[in-house]
C-alpha cells in the first residue's frame, strides 16, 4: 500500500460526511469506454462527416434521429457491464455511514446496481426512457429491441432517452440535490474525471469542507488546490483503501 493509499484510508476513517463526485474514468473498468481519452467515444472514427459529440446533441437528435439511435445502442448502452471496485466500494461506505451521496456524471446506473441509495445523475440515464407525447416510461431493453426510433406502444410517441444531450439543460432538482451535498460534505473525493465539462464540473466550488481528494490518471485544473491526489485507476484504489486486495 502506497502512502497515497494510506493517507486516503486515513481521511474516509476520520470523515462521516464524504461526498463522491465521479466522472467517465469511474466506469472504465467496468468495460464502458470513457469520452476524452485516447481510446474514447470522441477519438473513434465512425466513418461519417458528423462528430461524435454532434450525434450525441440535441439539435442531431431532433433531425436525425434514426442516426442518433444507431449511434446511441452501439456506443452509450452497456447493458451487460457490471459495477466494479469503486462502485462497490462506495456502496458500503455508505452502509457504513461515511458516504452520504455520490453524484455523477455517468449515466449507466452502476453506482445503484452496486447498491449506492443517494446518487445524483447529473446527465441522466440510459435505464430510463420516455415516451415525448404521452410520458409513459420505458426500461433500456424496449430501446434495444427496437428498430430504428422507438415508437410508444400506447400512444405512437417518439421514445427518448432520459439522458442530457449536448444542448439540454441539467435537471434543476439533481443539480439543487447535488450542490447541498457538496456544500454539507467534510471530505470531497473527485475521481474518473478530467474536470473540464461544464457546468458539472463547477459543483466542486460549492465545497467547503476540510479535504478534497482527487484520483485520476491524468491532471485535471483542480490538482493544486486539492489536500491528496492520487493518479493510479480508481478501481485499484478503492480495493486497497477497503483491504480486498
Amino acid at each position: 500500500m502506497t502512502d497515497e493509499i494510506r493517507e486516503l484510508k486515513k481521511i474516509i476513517d476520520e470523515s462521516n460526511n464524504i461526498v463522491f463526485f465521479g466522472g467517465a474514468g469511474v466506469s472504465t473498468e467496468s468495460g464502458i469506454p470513457d469520452f476524452r481519452s485516447a481510446n474514447g467515444i470522441y477519438n473513434m472514427d465512425l466513418g461519417r462527416e458528423v462528430s461524435p459529440e454532434e450525434m450525441i446533441s440535441h439539435t442531431f437528435y431532433v433531425r436525425h434521429t434514426k442516426d442518433f439511435y444507431e449511434f446511441y445502442k452501439d456506443k452509450l448502452i452497456y447493458k451487460d457491464a457490471k459495477p466494479n471496485a469503486c462502485h462497490l466500494a462506495l456502496a458500503e461506505l455508505e452502509k457504513q455511514g461515511k458516504v452520504k451521496a455520490v453524484v455523477t456524471q455517468n449515466i449507466d446506473g452502476l453506482h445503484q446496481l452496486a447498491g449506492s441509495k443517494t446518487v445524483y445523475e447529473l446527465h441522466g440515464s440510459v435505464l430510463r426512457n420516455y415516451c415525448e407525447h404521452c410520458h409513459a416510461f420505458y426500461d433500456v431493453d424496449k430501446i434495444l429491441e427496437s428498430k430504428g426510433v422507438p415508437r410508444c406502444d400506447k400512444c405512437g410517441g417518439r421514445i427518448k432517452p432520459d439522458v442530457v444531450l449536448y444542448e439540454e439543460g441539467l435537471d434543476e432538482d439533481v443539480i439543487s440535490g447535488a450542490v447541498k451535498a457538496i456544500e454539507e460534505a467534510d471530505t470531497l473525493i473527485v475521481g474518473g474525471t478530467t474536470l473540464i465539462v461544464y457546468p458539472a464540473a463547477g459543483l466542486i466550488r460549492y465545497f467547503r469542507g476540510r479535504k478534497l481528494v482527487l484520483i485520476n490518471m491524468s491532471a485535471t485544473q483542480a490538482d493544486s488546490i486539492a489536500d491528496l491526489v492520487i493518479r493510479d485507476r480508481i478501481g485499484e484504489v478503492f480495493s486497497q483503501v477497503m483491504g480486498w486486495k
